[in-house]
């Protein structure tokens, strides 16, 4: 499942694992971009599997003009593949095709071996039936490669919190102020129905969570209640709740009152939401 990109699969024993879900407003995604982009982390690989849907993209990470039109997909390796160039455009083709169509730039993998992180961005979303058995693969992947632990940054729909959710609670993780998840009632509006952790708009976040606990691998689950729309700031809000834990950046400034933005804003964000109107329109 997982395919290095170089001769030999990286040594992650250790490492913590940074990943997103693929959620309400897109929130983990957009932390992992900005994760990676600011600690500049390298590539070792991808994950072939026929769970996504196939999708291709530029380098979502370029940082100068000769690497920004690069194409970016599931099989990028660099053993046992050509590279044809076009019109500036990089197209990888492979020697021997994989008897499976499902190639994708769906699932990359960087690391940081300084500060023992590695993360995986998912940029594709699950095609149906799919979701659990690639939790499962996964957190196999994660066992074998000796991770310490994983860490999903997720969301939820914030119109879904419930009165509990919403009124402060006493049992706080206090060494870093964070409220534990409460839980609510697994069938909404239905009185006698059982208490359990629920997340809705979270994707595989709850999927994956159950699997860790069954595979006895450690996870812990950073979210956000959202909404749909502009959710820059949430993922902003997001990695500094994180960066709270593991010290990923330090504070520019010894004062708590000077606000500046330490996290470096990925190329590919300019066109989040398009490229804009033309001029000569006006």
């Amino acid at each position: 499942m997982f395919v290095p990109c170089g001769e030999s699969a990286p040594d992650l024993a250790g490492f913590t694992l940074l990943m997103p879900a693929v959620s309400v407003g897109n929130v983990g995604q957009l932390a992992m971009d900005l994760i990676i982009s600011t600690l500049n982390m390298s590539k070792i690989g991808y994950f072939y599997t026929d769970c996504l849907v196939p999708m291709v993209g530029n380098n979502p990470y370029a940082t100068t003009e000769g690497n920004s039109t690069e194409l970016s997909i599931n099989a990028e390796v660099k053993m046992g593949f050509r590279h044809v160039g076009q019109a500036g455009l990089k197209l990888l083709i492979s020697d021997d095709p994989p008897a499976s169509s499902s190639q994708s730039a769906g699932i990359t993998v960087y690391s940081l071996p300084s500060r023992k992180l590695v993360a995986l961005q998912l940029r594709s979303i699950f095609i149906k039936y799919k979701s659990k058995p690639f939790c499962e693969k996964l957190l196999s992947w994660v066992k074998s490669s000796g991770c310490a632990r994983v860490i999903v940054l997720s969301s939820s729909h914030s119109y879904q919190r419930n009165d509990l959710q919403l009124r402060s609670v006493q049992n706080k993780i206090k060494s870093l102020n964070w409220e534990e998840m409460e839980k609510s009632r697994c069938i909404p509006e239905i009185d006698d129905s059982e208490f359990c952790i629920r997340i809705p708009g979270g994707g595989i976040t709850k999927t994956l969570y159950d699997e860790s606990c069954s595979k006895e691998i450690q996870m812990a689950v950073l979210l956000k209640f959202v909404s749909e729309g502009d959710n820059i700031p949430d993922a902003l809000g997001l990695v500094e709740y994180l960066n709270e834990w593991l010290q990923i950046l330090k504070p520019l400034s010894d004062d708590p009152t000077v606000s500046a933005s330490r996290w470096k804003i990925p190329s590919s964000w300019r066109l989040l939401f398009g490229s804009g109107l033309p001029p000569a329109l006006f």
